[in-house]
């Protein structure tokens, strides 16, 4: 599958392309969780350029075709939070979340002590996709806004 495979930095002209792939992707989220109230499926062509100014965003395209995404930051701690890691239904299973995953690992900081994800306590896909690459699972947690109860994925840095 790597014959036409690109993962770039995210461009202000993928955003039409990113919004789409991130709702077809958050419905199986939302079907699996139990609730439409997951912030993917609500966001806006303008939420999705405001946290692409604040996250370091990449996309990957398939022949053209954007089919992936994945977004990092350094938070509080030394502390290097993954997220919005997709990839289009039709070619999930192939590895290409757990390179999305290595990509934003590979992206730390030097000093980076322990990376963090979050995911919905019903998404048993995502979970093992990320107990593979070692992630450590916390227990379930509601969630703050009174959405989706989460997980919170964590991993030492090495």
């Amino acid at each position: 599958m790597t014959d036409g495979l690109q993962i770039t930095p995210f461009q202000s002209s993928d955003v039409a392309e990113l919004l789409v792939l991130q709702r077809c992707c958050w419905v199986q989220e939302a079907i699996a969780n139990d609730t439409l109230e997951i912030p993917p499926l609500t966001e806006t062509h303008d939420d999705i350029l405001a946290w692409t100014a604040e996250w370091a965003t990449f996309v990957m395209r398939l022949d053209g075709r954007l089919i992936g995404a994945a977004r990092g930051r350094r938070e509080p701690g030394n502390t290097w939070h993954i997220g919005r890691v997709m990839v289009a239904p039709d070619l999930e299973g192939r590895g290409l979340g757990t390179e999305l995953i290595s990509l934003m690992e590979s992206l730390a900081p030097e000093d980076t002590r322990e990376f963090l994800m979050f995911t919905g306590a019903g998404s048993a896909r995502n979970i093992r996709t990320y107990e593979r690459a070692g992630y450590t699972v916390s227990d379930p947690e509601p969630a703050p806004h009174g959405g989706v109860a989460t997980v919170t994925l964590r991993k030492p840095a090495a």
